[in-house]
C-alpha cells in the first residue's frame, strides 16, 4: 500500500512537470483520502488546482498547511499568487509581505524558495509602484499636484507605502504627555537663534584651541563603574568624543576659562537650570568616517541645539523620517526623543557646539514643575548614569 501511494505521488510529480494538473490533481487527492497527505503533498495539490484554475480547491488545500503550519513559507506564497490571479492585488501583498517578513528567521532556504522570495519581493514592489501612481492620480484629478518633499502629506503617503516609518517620542527615562512629536524645529521660532550664530567664529576660535589638546577631549559613551555595561558601538571610543563646558549643571571651571565667549553666548539661552543636572552643553566631536547609530535621548521636554562649527562636506542628521545636511554656522534645532542618527561620511573631522533648551511648548509653570521634579530624581538617585544629549 505505502509503495502503491508513493508511487502515485510520484506520477502525480511527473503530471506536473509535464503540465498535465488534472492528472497531478487526481493523484494528490488521491493520496489525501487515503489519509497519507503530507503538507508537502498538499502544497503540489494547490499548485495543480491553481494551473487547473481552480483557486476555491486550490485555498482548500493550502488551509490544511498554514491552519498547521502558519510560517510555512511556501504556503504564505501561494496564497499570495492565488490573490493576484483572482485581481486582488492588495490581498497579494499581504501574503506576499508576511513571507517576506519570516523569511530573515527560516535559516537555510532551497534555491527554489528564494527564487520565489525574490518574486514575491518584485511583486510587492510593483504593486507599490501602482498603489502610488493612483495616488498620485487622485490628488492630480483634484487639481492638487504632488505634495512638496519634506511636507507632513509626503510622510504621510511615505509611511502608507511602507517607504518609512513612524517614527514618535520614545525618551529612554522621561516621558512627558502632549508634546508635539517634530522632528526639526524652525530656527525662525526661535529670537536669540541669529545673534548665537554671528558669534560662530569667536567660538570658533576657542574651539580650535582646544581641538589642539587631544586630552582635553573624553569619549561621548563612557562605561560607568557603578552601571551595566552600555551596549553602544562607541562605547569609551574616542571617534566621538566631548568637550564639557558643564558637568552635573555646574560650569566646569578650567573648562569654561578656556572658552570665555563660548560661555558668554550660552549664558542668555533658554537653557534647563535644573540643579545636579542641567544646563548641558559641550563641544561634539565626530572623527572621519563614523557613524553614530540610531538612538533615543532621555527626556522629551527639552529640544537639543547644534551650532555647526568645524563641518566638511558629506555630514548629515537624520531625526525620525528627516534627513538635514549640516551646514557651517546654521543652527540645527531637533527633538532627540525621536530616534536619530548622525554621520560623517567625510575625511575630516565635524565639530558641534551642543546645548539643550526648554521645550517652547512647556509654559512657565511646568517648567519650574519640571525643575523640581528633576532635583528630586537627582537626590532619590545619586551618581546616576550622565545626561547623553543629542548626536
Amino acid at each position: 500500500m505505502i509503495d502503491d501511494l508513493a508511487a502515485l505521488a510520484q506520477s502525480g510529480v511527473a503530471a506536473l512537470q509535464r503540465g498535465d494538473p488534472a492528472a497531478a490533481r487526481a493523484a494528490f487527492e488521491q493520496i489525501d483520502r487515503a489519509g497519507r497527505g503530507t503538507h508537502q503533498l498538499r502544497l503540489l495539490l494547490a499548485q495543480a488546482c491553481m494551473l487547473a484554475s481552480d483557486g476555491a480547491a486550490a485555498h482548500r488545500a493550502l488551509d490544511q498547511v498554514l491552519d498547521a503550519e502558519p510560517t510555512n513559507l511556501y504556503a504564505l506564497i501561494l496564497r499570495g499568487d492565488l490573490y493576484r490571479d483572482a485581481d486582488d492585488p492588495r490581498a497579494a501583498v499581504s501574503w506576499y509581505q508576511a513571507a517576506l517578513a519570516l523569511a530573515p528567521r527560516a535559516g537555510t532556504l532551497p534555491p527554489d524558495l528564494i527564487d520565489a522570495l525574490r518574486r514575491a519581493e518584485g511583486a510587492v514592489a510593483q504593486a507599490g509602484a501602482t498603489f502610488q501612481a493612483a495616488l498620485d492620480e487622485a490628488l492630480s484629478d483634484a487639481g492638487l499636484g504632488a505634495p512638496a518633499p519634506g511636507s507632513r502629506l509626503t510622510e504621510a503617503m511615505d509611511i502608507l507605502a511602507g517607504r518609512a516609518e513612524v517614527h514618535l517620542q520614545q525618551p529612554t527615562n522621561f516621558y512627558y504627555p502632549g508634546l508635539a512629536a517634530r522632528p526639526f524645529f524652525d530656527r525662525e521660532q526661535f529670537d536669540w537663534v541669529v545673534g548665537l550664530e554671528a558669534r560662530s567664529d569667536a567660538i570658533r576660535k576657542e574651539l580650535k584651541a582646544i581641538l589642539a589638546d587631544d586630552a582635553a577631549l573624553s569619549p561621548y559613551v563612557k562605561a560607568e563603574a557603578n552601571r551595566p555595561a552600555k551596549r553602544h558601538s562607541l562605547l569609551d571610543d574616542p571617534a566621538w568624543s566631548a568637550f564639557h563646558l558643564y558637568g552635573d549643571g555646574e560650569p566646569l571651571a578650567e573648562h569654561a576659562a578656556r572658552c570665555p565667549e563660548t560661555m558668554a553666548a550660552l549664558a542668555d539661552l533658554p537653557m534647563p537650570r535644573i540643579a545636579g543636572r542641567s544646563p548641558t552643553a559641550m563641544f561634539s566631536v565626530l572623527r572621519a568616517g563614523t557613524h553614530i547609530p540610531p538612538h533615543h535621548g532621555m527626556l522629551n521636554t527639552r529640544l537639543i541645539c547644534h551650532l555647526p562649527l568645524i563641518v566638511p562636506r558629506n555630514c548629515r542628521l537624520r531625526v525620525g523620517n528627516v534627513t538635514q545636511t549640516v551646514e557651517p554656522g546654521r543652527m540645527m534645532i531637533f527633538d532627540d526623543s525621536i530616534q536619530h542618527e548622525a554621520w560623517n561620511d567625510s575625511d575630516q573631522t565635524r565639530v558641534v557646539l551642543l546645548f539643550e533648551i526648554w521645550r517652547p511648548d512647556l509654559d512657565q509653570v511646568e517648567r519650574e514643575a519640571l525643575t523640581k521634579l528633576f532635583e528630586a530624581i537627582g537626590r532619590f538617585t545619586p551618581g546616576g548614569s550622565a545626561d547623553q544629549a543629542g548626536a
